[in-house]
């Protein structure tokens, strides 16, 4: 019970850090938010729930491609919804 609690609250932590704010230069991405880390992308979506792409589920150019969309600020959601929609390794 101790081992599930302390996952829990690891997820939740996860879940409500501070993301970098998506530019959303065309101004219609569902995108909301992301955070940038060596060998995955996490990506929240405007309904709130956060999804985590990494290399080895993604691969290393998708993952490659989506950090560069999203420090860029436009793009992503069309990329995630094309290229990589069931890619992700989990959700949050």
């Amino acid at each position: 019970m101790v081992a599930v609690s302390r996952n829990l609250n690891s997820i939740f932590k996860l879940k409500n850090k501070i993301m970098e704010k998506y530019k959303n230069l065309r101004g219609t991405s569902g995108v909301s938010a992301y955070e940038i880390g060596y060998d995955n992308i996490k990506v929240k979506f405007k309904d709130g729930i956060v999804y985590v792409y990494n290399n080895s589920v993604t691969g290393s150019q998708n993952i490659n491609t989506m950090k560069t969309l999203a420090l860029n600020g436009m793009g992503l959601n069309t990329f995630i919804n094309k290229s990589v929609r069931k890619m992700y390794l989990y959700k949050l």
